[in-house]
């Protein structure tokens, strides 16, 4: 009789031991005192039994259904798989192709006791399945939770240092990818764009993080949006479901309070990767795709006070003419979600409003004085923690108890005898150096906030940063005057009549020294709210009756 033999595992570390190989003798020697004829080996290494997409299997139900084979050998039921609907389904198949399956260790099929052990066998094996992942699962929330990197697959810039006498598994820093990674942060901020930095890259023969010569766009973007060059590296992020939409399980993101946060070196701070974040959204919101040169100044500035949704830009062609609006996309109803919902405000002449909103710019720089006092009119009514110093000052308090947490926690450990003494003070080394640069950003903000509040060192920097800007703010082209505006505006909200100007002013020390020739956006800015609120503002009212749209300066 022709006979084929079925082997499989389900790890590498199985593999590695030979378990396949004293799978294959045990068949091989059980064939031979039966006397029967072994034409082939079908064999699944490193394949789960929960699965039945396996290449060994698929081989072998081809070889039943041709009849390339009279008999199967196999050394238990859960090496066929471990679910006990997939081996019932496996063992009802053979037996419609007249082909029938023996096991080294369970009694033949033929009769009923031997059948029932089977199934009771499946079900014992789909319980040890079911208990072997949760246990996995548990262990390893519980070594994540102590600080142990379990991912094999490692960031860009880091090698991570398995298990072993010397502690739990961490991640070392890497310096030659380490170094092309702070250029990449450093050259985005600098303005440099994705194909740009892919090219240059490319260029001076530095291997991608796949190997490969060629860096691809999406591998630079996700390396910019990656919190672990700061220092954090997310653990349970993922959960695998099965979505019935698709036929198939897919991995959806868990809500981020379920994540785990394990620590190791940064590669960049905090403000770094805060800073790029804003210039990746600043870039997504303002890129020029598909619009036409030189026109629409104020695009993905202005807003729909009625809606709060921005305006879209919209051109109307008539008699071979076309005239530039801006309209709110809630005039449409199905957009709006209903026509009880349709937006009631009318289109604004695009070039009329962006002459006007220029010149109301123009003159609150022109006048700083007016713009510090809309300041203390709001920052008087605005509770503390809405003040951007105080939320940051706040962040770092956060952060730095997170720190004394976590070396409380590793002292924990240590006295579990979870991890050793080497471990303990390699863990509390970069946990204490970490605090002190944080407490060194925090006493940074004290002192910032303490000059601003006793110098006035707020009033000055407007006044500062307002003469920099009227330099040269007549001879801008048009690109330099979008850039002005996006650098001091924040946005502007229209409705009906008004217009409504949010201003947001960089105060930092690094603010370019000639602000109108090349603006610069900047991570920490101090937003100088609508000049709305400073009822002493000179009231501006559009000369052009073909403008709706009448506010204040």
């Amino acid at each position: 009789m022709r006979v084929g033999i079925y082997a499989r595992v389900s790890t590498d570390t199985q593999q590695a031991r030979a378990t396949i190989g004293s799978q294959l003798q045990t068949l091989r020697d059980r064939i031979a005192a039966e006397g029967e004829e072994l034409i082939e080996e079908f064999i699944d290494d490193g394949y789960s039994g929960a699965r039945l997409d396996r290449p060994g299997l698929d081989r072998l139900r081809d070889a039943a259904e041709t009849g390339a084979i009279d008999a199967i050998w196999c050394l238990s039921p859960d090496r066929l798989a471990r679910s006990y609907a997939y081996q019932i389904l496996i063992l009802d198949e053979f037996a419609r192709y007249q082909v029938p399956v023996r096991f080294a260790d369970a009694p033949p099929l033929d009769d009923p006791q031997g059948r029932l052990l089977v199934q009771i066998q499946g079900v014992i094996a789909e319980h040890e399945r079911a208990k072997f992942a949760e246990r996995g699962r548990r262990g390893k929330l519980y070594r994540s939770r102590a600080g142990e990197v379990l991912a094999t697959k490692v960031p860009y810039g880091y090698r991570r240092v398995p298990r072993g006498a010397d502690g739990a598994a961490h991640l070392i820093i890497h310096e030659p990818e380490a170094a092309v990674v702070r250029r990449i942060f450093t050259d985005f901020l600098a303005g440099s764009s994705l194909r740009n930095l892919a090219v240059v890259l490319s260029a001076e023969g530095i291997a991608s993080p796949e190997g490969k010569p060629v860096w691809r766009l999406s591998t630079i973007c996700r390396l910019l949006r990656n919190e672990a060059y700061a220092g954090r590296l997310y653990w349970n992020r993922t959960q695998t479901s099965y979505d019935p939409a698709v036929g198939r399980t897919r991995a959806r993101l868990r809500p981020r309070e379920e994540w785990i946060e394990i620590p190791i070196p940064a590669i960049i701070d905090e403000a770094t990767l805060e800073a790029v974040a804003a210039t990746a959204r600043d870039n997504s919101s303002y890129s020029s795709r598909r619009t036409e040169p030189d026109t629409f100044l104020l695009r993905r500035l202005l807003r729909c006070d009625h809606c709060q949704v921005k305006l879209t830009c919209y051109r109307a062609r008539r008699n071979h003419t076309t005239t530039r609006y801006y309209l709110c996309p809630h005039r449409d109803p199905w957009r709006a979600g209903g026509a009880e919902r349709r937006c009631p405000e009318r289109r604004v002449r695009a070039d009329e409003l962006d002459t006007f909103v220029f010149d109301q710019v123009r003159q609150l720089l022109t006048h700083p004085d007016l713009i510090t006092a809309a300041e203390a009119a709001v920052a008087a009514h605005t509770p503390a923690p809405d003040d951007l110093l105080a939320t940051q000052l706040a962040r770092l308090q956060r952060r730095l108890q997170g720190a004394h947490t976590e070396r409380g926690r590793v002292s924990d450990l240590y006295q579990a005898s979870v991890i050793d003494n080497a471990e303990m003070q390699r863990r509390c080394r970069e946990i204490d150096v970490r605090a002190r640069r944080l407490e060194q950003e925090h006493q940074t903000l004290i002192t910032r906030q303490s000059e601003l509040a006793a110098d006035n060192r707020l009033h000055h920097g407007i006044a500062n940063f307002a003469h920099r800007a009227l330099h040269g703010i007549d001879t801008l082209d048009f690109n330099g005057r979008q850039q002005l505006l996006r650098l001091v505006l924040d946005d502007v909200r229209v409705q009906g009549w008004n217009v409504e100007l949010r201003l947001r002013i960089p105060l930092d020390d690094t603010t370019p020294a000639d602000a109108t020739a090349a603006p610069q956006r900047t991570p920490k800015r101090r937003r100088a709210p609508s000049t709305r609120t400073n009822r002493s503002a000179k009231e501006a009212v559009s000369s052009n009756n073909h403008l709706r749209s009448i506010g204040e300066g």
